[in-house]
This record gives structure tokens, C-alpha cells and sequence, in this order.
């Protein structure tokens, strides 16, 4: 593990955000995430850590969507991981053949932007465990929609590539400004390197200085 004011690696890697996903109120980390990694992460966004799996994988981020009412998991999630989950949330698996939950799905404490593949069970159930208004959509012609933007309760950062009409779903359905940026030194693909709440934020310890800036900009951290 290597941090840098707010540049961080975790298990080599400056995809935090695959690794690890963080709501207002947790940071889940992998099981064999490094002690001082965690230590980072619970520092920087300023909640408690849990360590977990997710259908017996790592890559918690990419499996795990969620905000401060739940989470909606993998279907490949074991019942005892659901277990961990509920005590700080609702906690569904994802009813569909997508089962990346974490890469299908934005959401912040008031909404979520979907894969547009999703059913509209698997819609329903984004709403009723998260709390959220839904809506399906692309960001920069990609479904991927949660690997593609980071959104918090302050500001969206998304990928540069999004059309000026992608930017209006997002700003009618979260309410909040949106701003373009990339991570780890030109990663379009802002929600892998970039763990953020509306307390603070991680990215990728490749992340320049002039990408830290935006994020920050766009994320609200700048008065």
C-alpha cells in the first residue's frame, strides 16, 4: 500500500474503486485488503470500514452498489455476506443475468442511473433497497454507468466523452451539478480509480495533480 495526500494503492492497484465501494455511512473493503490501506481509507472518507466478500470475490466495487439505506449485491453473493450487509443497511441481490451490480449501477443517497439492459424487476428492487428514484441511461455511450461517474450527495464527475444529452438525465435526476474528468492519469473511467462520499475522497495513486483538482471541484470539496 503507498498514499499520498489523497492518492492511494490497494493491493498494488489504483482501481479503488473496483476494489472497494463507500456510501455515507461505510467503506467496504476486500478481506485481504492491507491493514494501513483501510486505516487510509476510513481516515480519508471519514467512516468505518468493513472487510467482506462478495460471492467470494475481492472486487467489492465493481459487485456492490449502495448508498446509506443499502446495498444491492451480485446474485452470486452468499447469504452470510447479505448478513454482514444488513447491519448497516438493507442489503437484495440483483435479480438479473448482469450480476456486476457495482458496474451497472450510480446511485447516491437520492437516486440511481442504470444499465439500460436492466429488467424492470431488477429496477424495482435498485429502488425499494436503495430508497432511490431510477432511470436507465448511458454515460458516454457506455452502460457501465457505475464505472463510467462517481456521484455523491454534492456533485456527479463523469466520463469526458458524455453527450450534452446524458448530461441533462443526469442533472434532472440527481439534481445536483456535473462535471467531467478522468483519474490515474487519463482514465476515462472515473468511478474505477475513485472512492468518494460528501465527506471526503480517495483516488488512484496514479492521479495527477490536475485531476485531483477537478475532482475536487466537481465533488464539492473546493470552497
Amino acid at each position: 500500500m503507498q498514499a499520498s495526500d489523497k492518492r492511494l494503492k490497494i493491493a498494488g492497484s489504483s482501481l479503488l474503486g473496483v476494489f472497494a465501494r463507500c456510501t455515507e455511512k461505510v467503506v467496504l473493503v476486500p478481506q485481504d485488503a492491507e491493514p494501513d490501506a483501510i486505516e487510509v481509507l476510513a481516515e480519508g472518507l471519514k467512516v468505518p470500514s468493513v472487510r467482506l466478500l462478495a460471492g467470494g470475490s475481492s472486487v467489492l466495487g465493481s459487485l456492490v452498489a449502495g448508498n446509506s439505506q443499502g446495498f444491492v449485491v451480485t446474485h452470486h453473493a452468499l447469504e452470510a455476506e447479505l448478513e454482514a450487509l444488513r447491519e448497516h443497511g438493507r442489503a437484495s441481490r440483483l435479480p438479473a443475468r448482469i450480476n456486476a451490480a457495482g458496474n451497472v449501477i450510480l446511485a447516491n443517497d437520492q437516486a440511481a442511473l442504470v444499465h439500460p439492459g436492466l429488467s424492470s424487476r431488477a429496477c424495482e428492487t435498485v429502488a425499494e433497497t436503495l430508497g432511490v428514484t431510477v432511470a436507465k441511461g448511458t454515460i458516454g455511450g457506455l452502460k457501465t454507468v457505475g464505472m463510467a461517474a462517481v456521484a455523491t450527495n454534492n456533485g456527479l464527475l463523469v466520463h469526458p466523452r458524455i453527450t450534452g444529452a446524458e448530461i441533462a438525465v443526469l442533472e434532472d435526476l440527481f439534481e445536483l451539478p456535473v462535471d467531467v474528468g478522468t483519474v490515474n492519469f487519463g482514465s476515462p473511467l472515473v468511478g474505477s480509480g475513485i472512492l468518494a462520499n460528501s465527506r471526503g475522497y480517495l483516488a488512484g495513486d496514479e492521479t495527477t495533480g490536475p485531476e485531483l483538482g477537478r475532482i475536487e471541484d466537481a465533488l464539492g470539496f473546493l470552497v
